[in-house]
């Protein structure tokens, strides 16, 4: 997905509803080799959105401009993506990587560093975050036989990475007119 292409979900919305009818136990039928596919995409992707929300938890600086709403609203956004994927590990029956607290830190490391060296390395480690989280979940949309409402999760929470990867893009393109 190219971060300018449109997309079908709206990406104003930082968190999508979920009613009790779409918490379901899925994957009964996958064979053991298919489940462990679907473990291994789903605890990356788990793992991965730790990271994207301390980045963007680390780079809130309190100057409550509106790069810091940006970055609140970014947060937000990540933080249902974190719950996006727990909801689905425990609907397989699976569970959290042990290892995420590694994330954790990762996501302090590179989101305190940029806000050390600025905006623009904000920005910037905004975009290069997005790019490959759009890039992994293209790879994770076809590692594994998702049902319906699982694909449609990665989907647009990939829709919601390419609206980042577009608004950091924005807001450096301001910076360097």
């Amino acid at each position: 997905m190219n971060p300018d292409e449109n997309t079908q979900y709206d990406v104003t919305i930082l968190r999508p509803a979920i009613r009790k009818e779409d918490v379901a136990l899925r994957g009964r039928q996958l064979t053991p080799a298919e489940l462990a596919r679907v473990k291994k995409a789903l605890r990356t992707l788990h793992s991965l959105e730790i990271m994207a929300t301390n980045v963007y938890r680390f780079q809130i600086t309190g100057k409550r401009d509106e790069m810091d709403q940006e970055m609140i609203r970014a947060m937000c956004n990540e933080q249902t993506h974190i719950s996006d994927f727990l909801l689905r590990l425990y609907e397989y029956g699976l569970s959290p990587s042990p290892f995420r607290w590694a994330w954790w830190i990762v996501g302090f490391v590179f989101g305190f560093g940029s806000r050390m060296l600025g905006q623009k390395a904000m920005l910037k480690t905004g975009i290069w975050l997005e790019s490959k989280a759009v890039h992994h979940y293209g790879e994770l949309l076809s590692a594994a036989p998702w049902d319906e409402a699982t694909r449609t999760t990665l989907e647009k929470d990939r829709a919601d990475e390419v609206g980042h990867i577009n608004t950091w893009k924005k807001y450096l393109a301001q910076m360097n007119a």
